[in-house]
């Protein structure tokens, strides 16, 4: 069997997940999920930041041109985000590449409480 990164926390995040959408189905909105996975993990002993706000740079400008907020940064290396449509599209997992480069971090999950079934995308980015 192959072993993931950070395989320890990504398997409570997933269960966590899991279980959040076997009890609540799907049909809420985003917010709800993000609450309920909050318990979840706590449940489990992880630490996270909810929503945690980046600033977003262009080139080499001083200033932030905008700001962004990940619904999740678990143990400081993981990077967790929902959705709450009917299905994923490409443009969601180009979201949650680019909120990895900008928080420079290696790994995220996906999740997307939507559909019937829960679906999610382990992402990995190489930093540079």
């Amino acid at each position: 069997m192959p072993t993931f990164l950070h395989q320890d926390i990504t398997s409570k995040i997933i269960g966590s997940a899991f279980d959040v959408h076997n009890f609540l189905g799907n049909g809420f909105q985003e917010l709800i999920y993000q609450r309920a996975l909050s318990i979840e993990l706590e449940k489990r002993g992880l630490n996270y930041i909810r929503e945690l706000e980046m600033n977003i740079f262009y080139k080499d400008i001083i200033d932030p041109i905008g700001t962004r907020r990940v619904d999740f940064l678990v143990e400081e290396k993981v990077m967790v985000e929902l959705k709450a449509v009917k299905t994923l599209e490409d443009v969601h997992i180009a979201q949650t590449i680019n909120y990895l480069e900008a928080y420079k971090l290696e790994l995220a999950l996906l999740f997307n409480f939507g559909g019937k079934s829960l679906e999610f995308k382990r992402l990995i980015k190489t930093i540079k």
